[in-house]
């Protein structure tokens, strides 16, 4: 194997050996101090979406199958900090954690004595950029096979302006030839090396960006920009924290699909499922589902079983009765909720009071019953939300309310009791076809609405998965058409699931 050994300060080989690397290692730089935050702890370990911000990075990577290796650079003193984290979440891919140096430079020529000698793909991330996308990794580590250095930006949407010590413009460059620059930077071994070899000599340097040391010193060598996203950005500031907080609440997981019957009747056989609201809509398919690949599954509703929701007894009684029948409950599912529409300044109390009772109270009181069951199995609640849990709806301000508080439980949850190996997620549909939407909002174009059979296979495709403090979006498959729905009968609503 080669190393892109560049031979002069301007210019990159003639013809370079073809690429070779014996493997491919992100080296997370998690040295900052959370000074701008105003905290007392190093930023990277501060908590969004109920886990500590390096956490998250480094599940991307650990996701990543370009990845075969990660090194963590952590702040001085907080070595231990990380390495607990690591070693909870299980991460198999982390080699090393070490403190950083006192400057970036240093923190570099660590890292890179971390990785050892030979040939080997190298990406530099920033710790907290937690919303790097596995699009973006494995692009970066594509392009290394044809270029030596790779940088990721994003367009300037904004125009950039120059100034001097009096702060008067000097200049305006071209915003369409600007980029904002992020991370991870990637580059092949042999060149990143090469560039902080011949910086050593330069009495003035200073980096705060490796693809700038191979700008500066290595000034042949091209470096290929990738697109990055919006999405991607630096937790620096306290504005940032509570923009990543809603970012992690706004982008939808994905539950691995399982490819046939046989692989979800393994892993639903001898498992049992307790499904509040089980009567109608999707949690009546999600119970008819499940039993078909030979899972137990005990529905409750107040019109079948005389089980409400938000009565501590009630839902006490049907855990029992589950429990008492197999021995274990492995999955909890709460698709019991109501939606009535109206003004809240005219609504009545007692329509006010079932609303908060029934879509949240009860959610929290199966929550709190469900642990000392799902403790014993290390098994996950699956509540559900709504597409209106990011912005209230006029007319139905509770329901929206209700909905948007359901997915702050499920974080809170998911790390509160990730200690007892219990998962907490959340399940997002599209408007879907359900006996409780066609009562508030009539019939309505076929093609427009999701199916919640659907909804039901999604909800079993979390229930199987590792996921937690999760909020998974169910869309309709392009050309998916359902036939209407007809409203059910009765007073009875509780267990009418469906999103609106």
């Amino acid at each position: 194997m080669t190393q892109d050994h560049t031979t002069a300060p301007d210019a990159a080989p003639a013809s370079p050996a073809p690429w070779r690397p014996a493997r491919t290692v992100a080296v997370i730089l998690a040295g900052g101090t959370g000074t701008r935050l105003g905290l007392g702890i190093p930023k990277q370990l501060l908590k969004i979406a109920g886990k500590p911000i390096i956490e998250h990075t480094l599940a991307v990577f650990e996701a990543a199958p370009e990845i075969d290796e990660i090194v963590v650079l952590m702040a001085t003193g907080h070595v231990p900090d990380a390495q607990r984290i690591v070693a909870d979440a299980g991460f198999r891919k982390v080699t090393k954690v070490i403190e950083g140096g006192e400057t970036r430079n240093d923190t570099t020529r660590i890292a890179l004595d971390a990785v050892g000698e030979g040939d080997v793909n190298i990406l530099f991330h920033d710790a907290v950029r937690p919303l790097v996308s596995a699009r973006i990794v494995r692009e970066c580590v594509n392009a290394l096979w044809t270029y030596s250095a790779v940088d990721v930006a994003i367009p300037s949407a904004d125009t950039i302006i120059q100034v001097d010590a009096d702060d008067c413009i000097t200049d305006i460059p071209v915003r369409s030839r600007l980029r904002r620059g992020q991370t991870p930077q990637a580059f092949r071994s042999g060149t990143i090396r090469e560039a902080y070899r011949r910086a050593e000599g330069d009495p003035d340097f200073a980096a705060t960006d490796d693809c700038g040391v191979v700008l500066r010193y290595l000034p042949g060598t091209p470096i290929k920009v990738i697109d990055g996203s919006d999405e991607n950005i630096k937790v620096t500031h306290p504005v940032d924290v509570h923009l990543a907080d809603k970012l992690f609440q706004l982008a939808a997981a994905q539950a691995p699909r399982l490819t046939d019957h046989r692989s979800y009747a393994e892993e639903l056989t001898g498992r049992t499922i307790v499904v509040f609201g089980g009567s109608y809509g999707i949690g009546h398919d999600l119970t008819e589902l499940a039993r078909g690949y030979g899972a137990q599954v005990f529905p409750f509703s107040r019109s079948t079983t005389g089980t409400h929701v938000e009565r501590a007894e009630d839902v006490a009684a049907a855990l029992k009765t589950a429990f008492e029948a197999t021995g274990r409950i492995d999955h909890v599912v709460v698709t019991a909720g109501i939606l009535e529409k109206g003004a809240l300044a005219e609504m009545d109390s007692e329509t006010m009071d079932r609303l908060l009772h029934v879509n949240f109270v009860g959610p929290v009181t199966i929550a709190r019953q469900s642990l000392p069951y799902l403790q014993q199995t290390k098994g996950q609640l699956l509540l559900y939300t709504s597409s209106s849990y990011t912005r209230g709806r006029a007319r139905y301000a509770l329901y929206s309310a209700t909905k948007a508080a359901l997915v702050n439980l499920t974080q809170a949850l998911a790390d509160e009791w990730a200690e007892f190996g219990v998962r907490v997620n959340c399940v997002n549909p599209e408007r879907t076809a359900t006996p409780m939407r066609t009562r508030a909002f009539g019939e309505e174009p076929e093609h427009t609405l999701l199916s919640s059979e659907a909804v039901a296979q999604a909800s079993l495709d979390v229930l199987i998965s590792e996921l937690t403090g999760q909020v998974v979006d169910v869309r309709r498959a392009p050309g998916e058409q359902v036939a209407a729905v007809p409203a059910q009968p009765g007073p009875d609503r509780s267990e009418l699931s469906a999103d609106a």
